[in-house]
């Protein structure tokens, strides 16, 4: 089985082309183990109503409520590269597995209870471990893009897509069948979990056993040293802080479809929760399919063009969505709006690992972006939801869209400094 060292900058794999069959396993395997992630995050997601009503409270506190899970997510990006370079990415992958089962444990008993307490903890919990699975995937995949010299990082991302879409069905039919939100919450957490378990168990995902010489105390620290300072500077790259920016909207745009499109639908049409969650399918589906194209649309016609038609399409869509005078209108709005959320992540994070000697901390500064934009996000919408309805509150997002369009220019290729 492929194994990968716990020291990202410092992992090899094999290079000459009778040797990218174990660089392949480890693709698929990061293939896989993102969409397990996708179908846990944004399952519970499609029953945001019956959560909702679970609570007691309206979409303002619930906006208030979810900006807790970006608050930890906030936390553990920023200390998530300690976490790998420390204990290796097989060691963080088991604690992103078992504290996103905890969470989502302790959440969907919070709606079992009625407990908003209980309910944040939870969310809180999984907020905290999301990176330990997100970063690291990410991490390898540009490092494998860079092996294989194409494009993998779209495809890593499109199974997020198939899992949010899997995640999506599931909610549309636990709605339909009136399952209690608690069972759908658990049952999901703990059937993704059991296959989550399973990869790493086996050996097809990450493992933690390094190759080559173990280095002396002394190096651990200099490589630690440099890390904090690689780190550090990254923060005062304004080619970083641009892309950064990119993967702001592009989060934005995304998550508040994962949040807020289901109650969006069924406020503003006055229809069902199944309906809803089979909106968010649509956009789900719009951008996988964006993405599973996306490898072949990066290579004919480059990053810049791409990004700039993917952020108009996300900007008609949203306007189109938030302003369209019936569903079947909207529904319009809602596939232009998924095609054009497809590649700013996995196209921004590429651009960030451009220069391998300093992917690391520049992928975990622009993933910082993303997590800013989650914290911020949520309670903005959710109290203007209550004020405009929540619909017409997503168009703020068109505001970040007008931004990235503007500066997707900084994610032409780098080359590496020797």
């Amino acid at each position: 089985m492929p194994r990968l060292s716990p020291t990202l900058a410092a992992a090899r794999l094999p290079q000459r082309a009778q040797d990218h069959t174990p660089v392949q396993r480890v693709r698929w395997a990061l293939v896989a183990m993102f969409g397990l992630f996708g179908v846990v995050q944004t399952s519970w997601m499609g029953r945001l109503p019956s959560v909702r009503e679970a609570l007691g409270v309206d979409s303002g506190q619930l906006g208030v409520v979810l900006v807790v899970a970006a608050v930890g997510s906030l936390i553990g990006v920023m200390a998530i590269g300690t976490v790998i370079v420390r204990w290796g990415s097989g060691v963080t992958l088991w604690i992103g597995m078992s504290g996103t089962l905890a969470g989502f444990t302790l959440a969907g008993l919070g709606t079992a209870a009625g407990s908003v307490p209980l309910f944040v903890v939870g969310v809180l919990l999984n907020g905290l471990v999301g990176p330990a699975t997100n970063v690291p995937i990410n991490l390898e995949a540009a490092r494998v893009e860079k092996l294989l010299g194409k494009a993998v990082l779209p495809q890593v991302h499109a199974a997020f897509s198939v899992g949010a879409l899997i995640g999506s069905a599931l909610a549309a039919t636990t709605s339909t069948l009136a399952i209690p939100v608690v069972w759908h919450i658990v049952g999901v957490a703990v059937l993704v979990s059991a296959a989550r378990a399973t990869l790493i168990r086996r050996g097809t995902a990450l493992q933690d056993a390094p190759r080559g010489r173990v280095p002396k105390p002394a190096e651990h620290e200099s490589r630690r040293r440099g890390d904090r300072g690689s780190a550090l500077h990254a923060w005062t790259e304004p080619r970083t802080l641009l892309i950064g920016l990119v993967l702001l909207a592009a989060t934005m745009s995304e998550g508040a479809a994962a949040n807020w499109l289901n109650l969006a639908v069924v406020d503003g049409f006055a229809t069902r929760e199944a309906v809803g969650a089979i909106a968010y399918g649509t956009f789900v589906v719009a951008m996988l399919s964006v993405r599973l194209l996306g490898a072949g649309l990066i290579d004919r016609f480059g990053r810049v063009a791409v990004l700039r038609v993917s952020g108009i399409s996300a900007l008609v869509g949203l306007l189109a969505f938030g302003l369209g005078p019936s569903l079947p209108f909207a529904w319009a709005g809602i596939v232009l709006w998924g095609a054009g959320a497809a590649m700013a992540y996995p196209v921004g994070t590429a651009a960030a690992a451009d220069d391998p000697t300093k992917a690391a901390a520049r992928v975990s500064v622009v993933g910082s972006f993303g997590s800013i934009a989650s914290l911020s996000a949520p309670p903005v919408l959710g109290l203007l939801a209550d004020s405009w309805g929540t619909r017409h509150a997503l168009l703020v997002i068109t505001v970040a869209m007008v931004v990235s369009v503007s500066v997707v220019g900084v994610v032409r290729p780098e080359r590496a400094k020797s």
